[in-house]
């Protein structure tokens, strides 16, 4: 499926780029960033160092909390030699109205790399627009690109393989179901949804990955049934009910949600060798039971572990 293109042509063509979403890359481009973030883990874990990042320094400008994002992003940032900065709303102008676009413009004048962690996608678009460093999607209300590379990341490691895998995600049809989406359609898998009736995945979401599904031999389908959604699936993944900026939401969703819950009654239509994935954090006994989250199918610690390898893979490639 991938055109034969060598590393070293793929590792130029990364270098200076934004990392905003799945759908501004390649397939082949997805598929070296995933290879490297194995590659970087073996190295960490055999100790040895490599630092293409050494005196080079990451802004991480943060206006949601955050646990394995920053942990990961700061950890690894080190890692490959360099330092990050911590930045809250509260510890920059942006927090007091200042525009996205004049602080792009000045912290690009001080650091080699950004990263935002924010509620509205536009305000990822419009701080790489104005941005002269390469700008990373830590996660908005329309994409979570990193959490993605993570889970292909430790679907590959966990099967071999990724081309003609299913996919079945079954919950809302959030920023992590998107760029999970978007993914699948460009690594030639098959991914199905099943979300109650409003909280599907966004259509134009769903109409990128058809029109690059059509390209690559993958299948998108958006279902209401979860049953249906998780037949013969490789991999079977879920998110909370209410992600943040929702909680307000929550008994409302829990009465949608409520036939929703992966259990061991609905995984029994998934292949017998299936995966369990969930970007964590969990409510046990909500989106997910307690027997299938901590059973003997869940890798969601691997991949939770995976961010830092595939977060420093995207760093090394375009800072």
């Amino acid at each position: 499926m991938f055109p034969t293109v060598n590393a070293e042509q793929l590792a130029s063509g990364l270098k200076g780029r934004d990392f905003l979403g799945m759908a501004d890359y390649k397939p082949e481009e997805i598929r070296y960033l995933i290879d490297l973030a194995i590659d970087l883990k073996r190295k960490q874990k055999n100790g040895e160092l490599y630092q293409p990042l050494k005196g080079k320094t990451l802004g991480m400008i943060f206006e949601k909390s955050s646990t394995r994002t920053r942990i990961s992003f700061e950890v690894g940032m080190y890692q490959l030699g360099g330092h990050a900065l911590f930045l809250s709303r509260n510890d920059i102008q942006m927090g007091r109205g200042e525009p996205i676009r004049d602080t792009g413009m000045v912290m690009s004048r001080y650091l080699d790399g950004m990263i935002i962690r924010t509620f509205g996608h536009r305000n990822v678009v419009e701080l790489a627009r104005s941005s002269t460093v390469p700008v990373i999607n830590a996660l908005s209300d329309q994409s979570h690109p990193c959490q993605a590379l993570a889970d292909y990341q430790t679907v590959l490691e966990k099967k071999g393989r990724l081309e003609g895998l299913k996919i079945a995600y079954i919950g809302d049809g959030n920023n992590v179901a998107h760029s999970l989406m978007v993914g699948a359609s460009k690594l030639g898998m098959h991914f199905a949804s099943a979300s109650p009736e409003g909280y599907e995945p966004d259509a134009e979401q769903v109409r990128l990955a058809r029109e690059f599904a059509s390209e690559t031999g993958a299948k998108i389908d958006v279902l209401r049934d979860p049953r249906e959604a998780i037949e013969n699936a490789d991999v079977v993944y879920t998110d909370v009910w209410a992600s943040m900026g929702f909680e307000e939401e929550q008994k409302e969703r829990e009465r949608a949600f409520q036939s929703y819950q992966v259990n061991e009654a609905l995984v029994q239509y998934a292949k017998p060798d299936y995966l369990f994935m969930h970007c964590l954090p969990a409510h046990r006994g909500e989106e997910v039971s307690e027997g299938v989250i901590d059973g003997p199918h869940s890798v969601i610690f691997d991949e939770a572990e995976n961010r830092l390898h595939a977060q420093k893979a995207i760093m090394a490639a375009i800072m």
